[in-house]
């Protein structure tokens, strides 16, 4: 008598079928995670990290925060690799006096650079005495209390702020050392037409459009988006990958503030 050794499948599945398989289904399943994020990073919001202190007391070192690409609408910036699609930028949107916005240096458009928006095409600027001057009127500002931060010894230091409020009501705060910095006493800047001029909040510490040989006016293609909300926030007692140290060093109270 000889002994039946076949096999139905239900019984017990071929295991090359079943690796085979399960490989397959876990590229489906990355290709379609890196697709969506492609999308989201490309179309919606994009995530950015601040790495200097140009832009306090409104940005800090190791704030964390999304940028809406929708905000502004499309340019060959706003892809991965800055593909060149299309000139220009496509369904476009007003900027406004007061956003922050990320954009591409334009010296360098490998760079990001984030900064706030002060002047539209066709207006002038000035700076005198460390007041920003629009179209000929200083734009109000108030002295507030001091921003308080500590030096490499932990001694305290102590910057003169300002709440600044541009026409149409944006309001935010300055920091100004100095009335007598390099960049508190400039020519008169003529935005031209499809450019922005953009400053860093830390006025007497921003590389901004105020140097036109390294900034300069920023011309329209190169917005990427609106900065909107922080994320996440870490000071520099902690490296980002020491996790263990987090819950001593991220600024709680930052996280999923609104950027204005």
């Amino acid at each position: 008598m000889t002994r039946d050794t076949s096999r139905t499948d239900g019984d017990h599945p071929p295991k090359t079928a079943e690796r085979s398989g399960g490989f397959g289904e876990m590229v489906k399943t990355v290709v379609i995670a890196v697709f969506f994020a492609l999308v989201i990073r490309s179309f919606a919001f994009e995530p950015f990290n601040i790495p200097s202190g140009s832009m306090k007391p409104t940005l800090l070192v190791g704030d964390y925060l999304f940028v809406s690409k929708y905000s502004y609408g499309y340019s060959r910036y706003s892809f991965p690799g800055s593909l060149p699609l299309f000139e220009g930028r496509i369904l476009a949107s007003p900027v406004e006096r007061g956003d922050v916005a990320v954009f591409r240096l334009p010296t360098d458009p490998s760079i990001d650079y984030i900064k706030r928006i002060v002047g539209l095409p066709g207006d002038r600027l000035q700076v005198i005495d460390g007041v920003l001057q629009l179209n000929g009127t200083p734009v109000e500002r108030k002295r507030i209390e001091d921003f308080v931060e500590r030096g490499p010894g932990g001694a305290e230091i102590r910057i003169p702020r300002y709440r600044e409020t541009l026409p149409g009501g944006p309001t935010y705060d300055t920091l100004d050392q100095t009335p007598y910095g390099a960049l508190d006493n400039t020519p008169v800047y003529t935005v031209p037409a499809g450019h922005y001029f953009a400053m860093g909040d830390n006025r007497d510490n921003s590389q901004d459009s105020r140097v036109l040989s390294a900034v300069g006016f920023v011309p329209e293609q190169n917005l990427i988006g609106r900065a909107e909300v922080l994320f996440f926030s870490i000071d520099d007692s902690a490296s980002w990958w020491q996790i263990w140290k987090w819950p001593a060093s991220i600024r709680w109270s930052r996280l999923l503030d609104g950027v204005s």
